[in-house]
């Protein structure tokens, strides 16, 4: 596809060598980099969405099949963007898709934004297909365990938003030791605690002895005082 082959171009005319090397130490990556920065990544998806307003949902998926299929950092990027943009094209029927790309992933750097803004919209747009969610949850890969609680984010941080199934997942995961896992129960709890923060406090203070050191420093940004001395307290 043309396109593709486009925004491609695009993605390396835009990157640098020495750019390249550090972002794929940062991130420990397997995958090659071109050295594009995250701001030029969104604005090559960005000129697709406006050039392309009726971009139909066969045709997003071969673009994001084609640019994906390569391993290079910044085409996957973009995928993440693209499907985000044009997310309202998307339906729980595309859930295989998202997870195998999730599979693939293998980086903060992709499964966060995919998670939170492509999986989270069309989890809110079909309150059904939180049946994936509750699979990924107890899944052997901690990244699809990070993406279920992730995928939960934006309504919650909206002030809206499933905290009892959030709670659900995170009470099963407050126990493990993977960092990514224990960030993650921290950043939703941090962000909800924005809106919520006696729901958050009420939902921490009886598992503050169980959460990890990491999800507690996230988790008690938004409280008050009073809030945190209770939790520290009961550590």
């Amino acid at each position: 596809m043309a396109l593709a082959e486009a925004i491609d171009a695009e993605l390396q005319a835009g990157g640098s060598a020495a750019r390249s090397e550090r972002e794929r130490a940062y991130l420990k990556s397997a995958l090659r980099h071109y050295g594009t920065p995250v701001p030029s990544i969104r604005t090559a998806a960005k000129a697709v969405a406006r050039r392309y307003p009726g971009m139909t949902h066969d045709r997003l998926v071969t673009l994001v099949e084609l640019l994906w299929v390569e391993p290079v950092h910044e085409r996957r990027m973009v995928c993440v963007e693209l499907l985000a943009l044009y997310g309202d094209r998307l339906d729980p029927a595309d859930l295989m898709l998202l997870e195998r790309l999730l599979r693939e992933s293998r980086t903060w750097a992709l499964v966060d934004g995919f998670a939170a803004s492509v999986v989270g919209s069309l989890v809110e747009r079909h309150p059904e297909a939180t049946t994936a969610l509750d699979r990924w949850a107890v899944d052997d890969d901690f990244w699809l365990r990070r993406s279920a609680l992730l995928a939960l984010l934006v309504p919650l941080r909206r002030g809206r938003g499933d905290f009892s199934r959030f709670g659900r997942y995170a009470d099963a995961m407050l126990d493990e030791r993977e960092f990514f896992v224990r960030k993650a129960i921290g950043w939703v709890l941090r962000d909800t605690g924005r809106k919520r923060p006696d729901l958050v406090f009420e939902w921490l203070l009886p598992r503050a002895a169980r959460a990890s050191g990491v999800t507690i420093r996230e988790a008690v940004k938004p409280l008050s005082p009073a809030q945190r001395a209770a939790i520290e307290a009961a550590r």
